[in-house]
């Protein structure tokens, strides 16, 4: 498993590097290989966390565009179980291994990458998961720390039955019909 694991991560790398020139020519571009991507689902009967600590982005400061892939089977739950079950059963992880957005900063003339500050902004784009796409937008912060270094935080729902994820009948009531997903990238300037 731990090989499959390390070609999956090793093919989003060579992906997010081969693209990272052909999203902008002219803009200081930003990467990480080690985003954090957590989601939390909340009923009556019991609460879901899982945290994902591999998600790749890139950045371009030039027109906004950014993209993320986050490794499924790099989600990390309490229980190995819990774990287990989402992989197999709800995520199909080995036909469907990686979440990938494709987007950008609608209000990208709203942030000066040049000065230190938080700026609002507004993100838009595509978002596939198990197969389905749904245009996404939501709300978050970048925070220019003026020594080259980006912390982009944001919070938006997903609700599984968008993307085809069937819950079975037996655990319906544990899992909430929308969860919340949680991005925090620190991301620093690529260097070629």
């Amino acid at each position: 498993m731990k090989t499959k694991l390390g070609l999956g991560i090793g093919f989003c790398l060579i992906v997010f590097f081969s693209s990272i020139s052909a999203i902008a020519q002219n803009g200081e571009k930003y990467f990480t290989k080690d985003g954090h991507v957590s989601f939390y689902s909340e009923t009556k009967i019991e609460t879901i966390e899982a945290d994902n600590h591999k998600a790749t982005s890139v950045l371009d400061s030039e027109n906004g565009k950014m993209e993320f892939a986050i490794l499924i089977k790099a989600f990390e739950f309490e229980k190995a179980l819990m774990q287990e079950h989402f992989n197999e059963n709800y995520m199909d992880s080995d036909e469907f291994p990686k979440a990938i957005f494709k987007g950008a900063i609608a209000n990208i003339d709203e942030v000066n990458f040049g000065e230190a500050g938080t700026y609002n902004v507004r993100v838009e784009g595509d978002l596939t998961i198990h197969g389905v796409t749904q245009a996404v937008s939501a709300e978050g912060t970048l925070e220019v720390d003026g020594d080259g270094g980006i912390k982009a935080v944001s919070e938006f729902p997903v609700k599984p039955a968008d993307y085809d994820i069937k819950i079975p009948s037996v655990v319906v009531d544990n899992i909430a019909e929308e969860m919340s997903v949680k991005v925090n990238i620190d991301y620093k300037v690529f260097k070629r």
